[in-house]
Order: C-alpha cells, then sequence, then structure tokens
C-alpha cells in the first residue's frame, strides 16, 4: 500500500453510504451527485460499488476521480461458492471485470461478498439457512482459489466480507470460514456493522486473528432496531428500510474500540465507512451525515487519518 503512511488506518467512505446497493436504480444518488459529495465531506478514498455504478471505462473513471482529488481503495465482487464447482465459471467474469478496473484504477483490494440465502429485494428465502459440510468445503476452495488467481494476475487482495443473510454471519461462522480457509489468500473485510448484526464481537475477531484483518468496514447498528429485526426475522432490506445502521456514534459496536483495536495491528489498513441506507429517502441525506461521520472516525485513534 505505497500511497498510504505506515501504520495508519486510512478513512474512506463507499457509494453504500449514499444508499447505492445495485448497478442502477432510481431510488439511488446519481454517480456523479456520489462523487461531488464524496469529495465535499473531505473524504479522498472510495470503493467502486457494484459493477457498474461508477463508470466502468477506466479513462472515464480515472477522469471523474482526478478531478476530485479522489482514489480507490477496493472493487466489489459477488459469489456463490459453497453451491458447487460450477460457480466458479458463473463468478469469474464478472470479477474479471471488477479486478481489471480495481487494478486500472491502482486499488490494491477486491471486497468479496457471498451469496445471501434471502432475496435483498423481497426477502424471499432461496435457500436453507444453514450449509452442509460439503457446501462449507465448496466456500473455502472457491475463496482460496479465487484470492490467489486475484493476487497472480492482478495483483489484488480478496478480502472477505462476512454479511447479513448469508452463511458466514455469525461469530461462530465466521471464525469457522477462517479455520478453513488459507491466510494466503483469504483475509477478511470486517463489517462491524454486519457482525453486530450476526451477534459478532470486531474487537474480539480482531484481538484473535489479527493476521487474517485485512480490511475494515466500519458502520454501527441500532440496537433497538436490531430487537424488531429478530423478534420478527425481519431480513437484511427490511431491517436497513427501518433504519437498522446508524449514524456513528448512536449504535453498537463502539467504533472508538474498534479504531484502537484495529490500530494495535501496528500496520496499514483501510477503514471505509458504510452507513446502509438503501434506499435513499431524500438524495439531500447522505451527505451532513458523511461529513459527521468522518469528523467523527479522525477523533476516534491516534494513527486514524483521512489520506
Amino acid at each position: 500500500m505505497a500511497e498510504t503512511t505506515e501504520n495508519k488506518l486510512i478513512i474512506g467512505t463507499a457509494p453504500d453510504s449514499w444508499g447505492v446497493w445495485f448497478p442502477e436504480d432510481e431510488k439511488q444518488t446519481p454517480w456523479q451527485r456520489f462523487l461531488d459529495e464524496v469529495a465535499e465531506a473531505g473524504y479522498r478514498w472510495i470503493e467502486l460499488g457494484p459493477y457498474g455504478y461508477l463508470p466502468t471505462d477506466p479513462q472515464t473513471l480515472a477522469r471523474e476521480l482526478k478531478a476530485r482529488d479522489l482514489r480507490v481503495s477496493a472493487g466489489t465482487v459477488f459469489t456463490a461458492f459453497h453451491r458447487g464447482h460450477e460457480q466458479w465459471d458463473l463468478a469469474w467474469e464478472p470479477a474479471r471485470k471488477v479486478a481489471e478496473l480495481t487494478a486500472a484504477m491502482d486499488g490494491q483490494h477486491v471486497v468479496v461478498i457471498p451469496a445471501q440465502w434471502r432475496d435483498d429485494k423481497t426477502g424471499r428465502e432461496m435457500e436453507p439457512r444453514t450449509l452442509e459440510e460439503r457446501q462449507w468445503e465448496d466456500l473455502a476452495r472457491g475463496h482460496d482459489r479465487l484470492g490467489k488467481v486475484l493476487q497472480e494476475e492482478f495483483g489484488l487482495y480478496q478480502q472477505f466480507h462476512s454479511h447479513a443473510d448469508t452463511h458466514v454471519e455469525t461469530m461462530e461462522q465466521i471464525e469457522r470460514f477462517l479455520a478453513a480457509t488459507d491466510p494466503k489468500y483469504t483475509t477478511l473485510c470486517l463489517d462491524t456493522g454486519h457482525a453486530e448484526f450476526g451477534g459478532a464481537d470486531s474487537v474480539t475477531l480482531i484481538e484473535r486473528y489479527p493476521e487474517r484483518i485485512g480490511y475494515l468496514h466500519l458502520k454501527q447498528i441500532d440496537p433497538d432496531v436490531l430487537a424488531e429485526v429478530r423478534r420478527h426475522d425481519w431480513d437484511f432490506g427490511r431491517a436497513t428500510a427501518e433504519g437498522v445502521t446508524i449514524e456513528p456514534p448512536h449504535g453498537l459496536p463502539d467504533l472508538r474500540l474498534v479504531i484502537e483495536a484495529a490500530e494495535k495491528l501496528n500496520r496499514p489498513l483501510f477503514g471505509i465507512v458504510e452507513q446502509d441506507m438503501y434506499p435513499v429517502s431524500d438524495f439531500d441525506v447522505p451527505l451532513p451525515i458523511a461529513s459527521r461521520t468522518r469528523k467523527h472516525l479522525l477523533g476516534c485513534g491516534t494513527r486514524t487519518v483521512p489520506a
């Protein structure tokens, strides 16, 4: 990570914090406005978000980023390796496109999100909530293969993102996944909000598996809304619409403790803000939240910087 200063936690943001979940959706902030407001809020690092939301032509995207003094930390891909060997062919083509664009923007990471067992728009259950032994093996094998190819062909690092309504969500599931995968090829994008949503402890994960923490997504969960989520078994889409993610420092986990633990790793690390807002009720909502969140996070650590 040549662009960063040694041992610092670099704060950035992502389209998610502007209500972006899909390549195209009328309920989402237009991409030009997203980039303008990211720069206005003082951030210098972003993720690409869902492939196709930002321009996919490298020259166009590079020009738009340069105009706003922005840089790319990571791209994002989605996989379903637990469904069997044939999933490689389904996953690789979109992953290759994301990897090519990320590398062209001098990014160094690819955030990889496993398939949800519930539809993220309708909440319909599409498969069982838990995996069988063979599915765990396929899941681990697929991610190690992906991590190896991303490193060897693009110089990118896979950051596996445990996620609500997926088969790697709880503390037990995250630890099982880590035990089954190769640290050389598979490290965690530790999302503090999704960890909290699934009952996992972010600080414990950082302290217990320091070598497996490759990237951070920083968000908080409203415990009162989470209690309703669990009471009614709401899917993550419904939970988000009900406000389960909340502006720091008003939720859980305590991001000051997370950042303190991350800084003790004593190596460069990205901490990307992700406050799920889909659908955005008003396009004027994200910017002030993003500005306040940045200011709060920069005050949480002693080696936490915006660029």
